[in-house]
């Protein structure tokens, strides 16, 4: 069994500012936003409670008419917004380069994370650029101490 910390993580753990508005993560659906600000869910902490598990993904995904594998994506984008400095853009390439859980982030050699990176953003025209090396150490370095709180 996995164990999943709490989802009422302390200040400490998440990033700094108010938590970001899912309208900002590049490439989603707006009829889906909307369905989803139904239910009350307008922010990626918002997401994260109610995308946490399996079941609650399932759940949402009756309540509100959106696909599972759309709530999934917007979960795993807000899981990464846990890192100080990952906005819309940033999660989004993460997410579009196949980096898209706290745990295969953590997997990552930072200086082959940002090879890879910048080789993703060549290949397929990603409209923004690569992190810098101190970004991507940085962020390596946040989920590998970050705790786990969504299940796959």
């Amino acid at each position: 069994m996995v164990f999943l910390a709490s989802f009422r993580w302390n200040e400490r753990m998440m990033s700094s500012g108010a938590p970001l508005k899912l309208k900002e993560f590049r490439g989603v659906n707006v009829a889906d936003l909307t369905k989803l600000e139904k239910a009350g869910i307008r922010n990626a902490n918002q997401m994260i409670e109610a995308g946490q598990t399996s079941t609650k993904r399932n759940e949402l995904s009756v309540k509100t008419g959106v696909p599972v594998a759309t709530i999934l994506e917007l979960v795993k984008l807000s899981d990464l917004t846990r890192i100080q400095g990952v906005k819309g853009i940033r999660a989004r390439l993460y997410y579009g380069a196949g980096v898209d859980t706290m745990e295969k982030m953590a997997k990552w050699n930072p200086e082959e994370l940002r090879a890879y990176l910048v080789e993703f953003v060549k290949k397929t025209g990603f409209k923004g650029i690569a992190p810098l090396p101190k970004e991507v150490k940085f962020t390596v370095e946040t989920a590998r101490r970050l705790p786990r709180i969504v299940e796959y």
